[in-house]
Formats: C-alpha cells, structure tokens, sequence
C-alpha cells in the first residue's frame, strides 16, 4: 500500500530578483514498510526534499499525497497535526532538550497530541525499551552519550506509532562504531516493526544499509534502484 506519492513536486526560492529552483519536477512514490535511503550531495536538493515530506515546508508547485490525501494545501494547523500524528522527526543534533529527563523528552509528541499522563509513561517506556534505552529513562541529555541521545530521539520519533520516520542525517555527529548501532536499530524497527523509514543522507555507505537507494542530483531524482546489497 502506499504511503506516500509525490507527483511533479517543484519548490522554487526567491533571492534577490532571481528564483532558485531546489527541486524540479520530483515524482517519487513510498510504500508502507519501506526503508529507503536519499542521497546526493550538498545544494542537491535532499534536505528541501524532507522538509517538504516532512510537512515542515510546501512545494511551489505539485501535489503530495500521504496515506492517498492530498496535503499540498493544507494549512498551518492541519500540517502540525500531521507532524505530529503522522510522521516522526530523527535529527542530526537530536534536538532533545536539555531540562527534560530522556522520558520526559521521549513523552513531548504524546503532550502535544494530549495524552493522559499515565498513558504517556507506558508508551514512552515502550519507545525507550525499542531503543534499547528503558535503563536510562531517568538521566538527563547532558549524561548521556552521543550514541544514546540519537536513540532517545528515535524512542522520541516511533512514541506516537507514526506512519512514518525521516532521519536527517542520523550518524552525522556519531563516531563509525556508534553511526552502525544506529543504523542497526533503524533496520531492526523496519524490520521486526514494519516502521517506514527515509534517512536522508550524502554518505554512500550510511546509504547502502536501506533496501532501496534514491538518488538525488540538482534537484532531480537521477536513481532510484533497489538496493540488493544491504550492508551495515
């Protein structure tokens, strides 16, 4: 079934008196259950591509379907909903806050989505357990390591049982050793839990651990194979 369709996605950016085109024409089409890597490199079009999947951005022109609807018009409040309900958000620099203890931080999408309290705590120490992260549920960011953090962001992005994960750049601050254990639970959720995953990346080799590779150039989608060769 499918879980995302793109159809002639164009975002275009005004500096100055010019219009910058970031993405040209993207048709792309995700399934439920997939695990797919993008990669290109800096000023390819990658990042615009996930904020627009994302609903953190809107294309200039194109339709995007989620779950067959299109959203390309929704509003401001109508794409929060979806960020918050439908899709689950993994970031380079974990974007965890630093007051909050590693549950609380995981709970902060179920506040939002007004979950009872005692509701919130069996979830999100269920979140940290699939992280392999309940013995650290009281510490606070600051005590954990770098590997660690990353996970309480992923217990954070699977606590609301989204439709979907995007991961931007998830190892980009891990050391090798660390950058595979992560990369190992985002294979281990996607296959034991069925959890749609799009990492998003400029890394070959952080790439060729997803089953399918999309490859992005200029702005346009110049690969999109399946990957046969998975690797961690």
């Amino acid at each position: 079934m499918l879980l995302i369709e793109l159809k002639g996605i164009r975002k275009t950016y005004r500096l100055g008196s010019e219009d910058v085109v970031a993405l040209d024409n993207i048709d792309l089409t995700i399934s439920k259950g997939e695990f797919v890597s993008i990669i290109g490199p800096s000023g390819s079009g990658k990042s615009t591509l996930m904020h627009i999947l994302g609903c953190l951005e809107s294309p200039t022109t194109g339709d995007y379907f989620l779950e067959g609807v299109n959203i390309r018009d929704f509003n401001d409040s109508q794409l929060a909903f979806i960020r918050n309900r439908k899709i689950g958000f993994v970031f380079q620099n974990y974007n965890l806050l630093p007051q909050f203890n590693v549950l609380n931080n995981v709970a902060l999408p179920l506040i939002y989505s007004g979950v009872d309290s005692k509701t919130r705590e069996k979830m999100s120490l269920m979140a940290l357990e699939n992280a392999n992260l309940t013995h650290r549920n009281r510490h606070r960011p600051a005590e954990l390591s770098g590997g660690e953090r990353q996970r309480v962001a992923i217990a954070r992005a699977i606590v609301n049982q989204p439709s979907l994960i995007l991961a931007d750049e998830p190892t980009g601050n891990l050391d090798q050793r660390v950058g595979k254990e992560i990369i190992s639970l985002f294979t281990r959720l996607n296959k034991e839990k069925g959890v749609t995953i799009v990492l998003v990346t400029h890394d070959l080799n952080v790439a060729q651990t997803a089953r399918r590779i999309v490859r992005i150039l200029d702005g346009r989608i110049i690969e999109d194979r399946e990957n046969k060769s998975e690797s961690l």
